[in-house]
Formats: structure tokens, sequence, C-alpha cells
């Protein structure tokens, strides 16, 4: 089995970093949706500002309203105002073509962008 990238929110800006909440990250329902992400599912997040990484779970935001809150211990590595990636990954054998959605400057969706699996077959 294989750990391959199925979902991926590219350069969406934090909204708003809460750590008294408990844990977890916002995302507006529209990009969850969108990039066939679950509500509970285990991301990945990556600052594409600091570099900072961690991993949590994804709660839904209200839709249309372009939040991306990171919250509870999580805030302290990635604040309101960063860029971040969000990606999901799915334990397989077989290929996947990831949904890839690029993200304007409100959090809504710029492109669906295309991020094709190759299966690499050794010589």
């Amino acid at each position: 089995m294989r750990s391959l990238l199925r979902s991926k929110i590219h350069l969406a800006t934090v909204t708003e970093a809460n750590v008294d909440y408990i844990g977890s990250i916002t995302i507006d329902k529209d990009l969850i949706d969108a990039t066939g992400l679950w509500v509970g599912e285990k991301v990945l997040v990556v600052s594409a500002t600091t570099g900072a990484r961690l991993e949590t779970y994804v709660i839904e935001g209200e839709a249309g309203s372009g939040i991306i809150g990171i919250n509870g211990a999580a805030a302290h590595l990635i604040n309101a105002g960063e860029k971040v990636i969000i990606m999901g990954f799915e334990l397989t054998e077989k290929p996947v073509n990831p949904q890839v959605i690029l993200c304007d400057k409100y959090n809504g969706i710029a492109e669906f962008l295309t991020e094709k699996a190759e299966t690499f077959v050794p010589e």
C-alpha cells in the first residue's frame, strides 16, 4: 500500500488562528466539496510562508465564507495571513488522480489544477 495525494487546496490564505479552540482546521465547505475532503479526515497542512508542517483534521466551515481557520496548538505554528497548502492522502495500490484547486485571494476557487498520477514501471 502507498499513501498517495487525493485532495489538495493550494495557496489558501489563513483567515484566523485561534489557540484557544480545540484543535483542527476549519475549511470553507465549498473547498471541502471541490476537493473531496471529508469532515474529520486527517490532512497535512504546510505553510508556504514559513515552511511549518502539521497534521490535523478537517472541520467544516460555512460555505462561501472563505474561512481557513487554524485551531488549537497548531495556531502556534501557522498564523492568520499565511498561505497554506492542505493535502489529503489515500492508502491504495493503484494510481490516484487528485482533486486539486488553486485558491484566489478570498479563498474562492481560482482554478482546478491537474496533478495526474503516473505509474512508474521499472526497466
